[in-house]
């Protein structure tokens, strides 16, 4: 089974950064898809970015412009670096590992994390 574990989150003013990280040991994780999502309260989960194994990446249309994803295979290490945060961006934030070459489906994402608590105070 395929553990990630998240990192990073933590209670933000609006405008501020927060960089999010999600380790594997999974020794695959090189040629896995690599996804974040969110989950805001009451809300359903939605795609915030994701990286393929080349490195092609891809955002919704809440991350467009503010967040970046990045990746270190040889760490194993995906990264989410939210800058600009909005009160709107609260939310469990997951990492997700797919076999896919690239999707912003989470149906696609069979391996999931347990996610990390953002909170972006007004």
């Amino acid at each position: 089974q395929v553990q990630l574990v998240e990192s990073g989150g933590g209670l933000v003013q609006a405008g501020g950064s927060l960089r999010l990280s999600c380790t594997t040991s999974e020794p695959s994780f090189t040629s896995a898809l690599m996804g974040w999502f969110r989950q805001g309260p009451g809300k359903e989960r939605e795609f915030v970015a994701a990286i393929s194994r080349y490195g092609r990446t891809g955002y919704g249309e809440s991350a467009e412009g503010r967040f970046t994803i990045s990746r270190e295979n040889a760490k194993r290490v995906v990264y989410l670096q939210m800058n600009s945060l909005k009160p709107e961006d609260t939310a469990v934030y997951y990492c997700a590992a797919s076999t896919s070459a690239y999707s912003d489906d989470s149906r696609q994402y069979a391996f999931w994390g347990q996610g990390t608590q953002v909170t972006v105070s007004s």
